[in-house]
C-alpha cells in the first residue's frame, strides 16, 4: 500500500574508489538499520532505526552529526567509515548526571 508513503532517492559518487551508490527507499522508513549514509543525507525522522552506518570520502562536519542525531532519535549503534578530518571541529563539554 503506497497511498501513505513517499519514495525518496538520491545518488552518491566516490571518485577515489570509483563507485556510485543509489539510495531508494519508501518513507516512512520502517527498517531497524540504515547503512551507507553520506554527507548528502537530507534528514527526516526515522523512528524505527536503531543501527546507523556513515560512509563518505569527504569529512563529516559538526552540523551533519546534529542532523543525524535529530533524524535517528532511537539510535543505539553508530558506525563511521571516514578517513578525512573535520574542517571546523566543534565540541561541547557534557556533564553526565545520575538521577
Amino acid at each position: 500500500n503506497f497511498n501513505d508513503k513517499q519514495i525518496i532517492y538520491w545518488t552518491d559518487y566516490f571518485p577515489k574508489v570509483k563507485k556510485g551508490y543509489c539510495h531508494i527507499y519508501s518513507y516512512p522508513y520502517q527498517l531497524k538499520y540504515y547503512n551507507n549514509i553520506t554527507n548528502n543525507f537530507q534528514g527526516g525522522i526515522f523512528k524505527y532505526v536503531r543501527q546507523v552506518e556513515l560512509y563518505d570520502e569527504r569529512p563529516f562536519q559538526h552540523e551533519f552529526f546534529l542532523r543525524i542525531a535529530e533524524s535517528f532519535p532511537l539510535m543505539k549503534e553508530l558506525t563511521i567509515h571516514n578517513e578525512q578530518r573535520q574542517i571546523n571541529k566543534q565540541f561541547r563539554k557534557s556533564r553526565l548526571t545520575n538521577h
